[in-house]
């Protein structure tokens, strides 16, 4: 009997003796360390911010610095076919979702962008007023001038932040171009992905006889007014992967007036990704700041079927992705990703998917090119973030 209790006095004491251990491995402390604890999300949980990173608003904090902002805007009211591209912002944060920030690991550039020198935000929606075009324009510059008026991290090379928008009809580039322009007292060159070239000149336009001048700014204008204020370099003009139709060939001779070189869609598979890659490079260059407009419809449909003008024939998201290495050669001052249209999407939400996975491409290449720049002695340096990772390789397993 005395052994039965003696053995059963061992066995409640072998028990309480590792609980107290666990509890003490997981805590750490007598204190719970509870950012440890309940910190982190997993892809399908959590607040729904671009790729799980932090959020602020912005608009509202003006000592908040950062480097790189997602910026949601959720403004349709230009479009010319199908509408819906307001509710873009938040189906690409819901993509986005699929990778934590703290797992975006880039396989090709071999770094993560959210933890190199660049402090990246999701700084949420600007709140457009759908039902009056002139009074959005004006809120959408106002807010973005404010955004890229924001100081930048201690670790930046940049005078000013750089964002990433979400849209949002393409008709929010004509505001973000402005905005530019006041921030950086200059104008940009322009690499702009889209199945249209988005240089219609009003005048041309089958109903030129109603119009207004609200209606002569629209999802397919955007480009030509922007050329008219002065916005945009001269010579050192883009569009890559066009396919759609217009209306005749003098769209054609007048986006010739404006300087754009146009790269149809065939060319990739007649010349191949390293031409095209070679002919933006050539033709914007590498020290011009350029603002970089991607319109998901440059997507053949079977890839990004959810937008309002949708254009069989055009690039797969492969083949985009692969042009748009072209970015870590550029001096990049902005990018958006534009007309997302969810009701028309896959169940899967495929062109959402393909949305986010760009605007991620989009940071990781900005935010590569500046430790290029450093390594090269162009600037201040900046820390290389494989370079813990080489070395602790080298320090475990010494050289082939």
């Amino acid at each position: 009997m005395s052994l039965h209790v003696t053995a059963s006095f061992r066995s409640l004491f072998v028990g309480l003796f590792t609980i107290a251990v666990l509890s003490l491995s997981v805590r750490g402390s007598s204190e719970p360390n509870l950012e440890d604890l309940w910190g982190s999300d997993w892809a399908f949980s959590g607040i729904s911010t671009f790729n799980h990173l932090p959020h602020s608003r912005c608009l509202v904090n003006r000592s908040e610095a950062f480097d790189i902002a997602i910026v949601g805007v959720p403004f349709d009211s230009l479009t010319t076919y199908r509408s819906g591209t307001r509710e873009g912002p938040k189906a690409i944060r819901w993509a986005s979702g699929r990778h934590l920030s703290g797992r975006s690991f880039h396989p090709s550039l071999h770094f993560n962008p959210y933890e190199s020198w660049a402090k990246v935000l999701d700084c949420g929606d600007i709140p457009v007023v759908p039902i009056d075009p002139v009074l959005a324009m004006e809120q959408m510059g106002e807010a973005l001038t404010e955004l890229m008026s924001h100081a930048t991290s201690d670790k930046s090379p940049w005078s000013h932040p750089r964002l990433v928008l979400l849209g949002g009809d393409h008709s929010i580039v004509l505001p973000m171009l402005r905005a530019l322009n006041r921030v950086r007292k200059e104008p940009v060159a322009l690499l702009h992905f889209d199945a249209h070239i988005d240089t219609m000149d009003p005048d041309s336009y089958p109903r030129k006889a109603w119009k207004s001048q609200a209606s002569e700014i629209h999802h397919g204008t955007v480009f030509w007014q922007a050329a008219q204020e002065g916005l945009l370099i001269p010579g050192h003009l883009v569009h890559a992967g066009v396919h759609g139709r217009v209306s005749s060939l003098q769209d054609f001779h007048s986006d010739d007036s404006l300087g754009f070189l146009r790269i149809s869609v065939e060319e990739m598979d007649d010349e191949g990704p390293n031409a095209i890659i070679k002919k933006i490079h050539d033709k914007i260059g590498e020290d011009v700041p350029v603002y970089v407009s991607i319109d998901i419809d440059v997507l053949d449909p079977a890839f990004a079927p959810g937008t309002g003008a949708p254009e069989t024939g055009g690039w797969s998201s492969r083949e985009l992705m692969r042009v748009m290495t072209v970015l870590s050669k550029l001096h990049v001052v902005g990018v958006d990703i534009v007309e997302v249209t969810p009701a028309y999407d896959s169940a899967g939400g495929d062109t959402a998917f393909a949305a986010a996975n760009l605007a991620y491409e989009s940071i990781s290449m900005m935010v590569q090119n500046e430790i290029k720049k450093s390594k090269s002695g162009t600037q201040a340096s900046l820390k290389d973030p494989m370079e813990d990772l080489q070395w602790n390789l080298h320090a475990t397993y010494g050289q082939n």
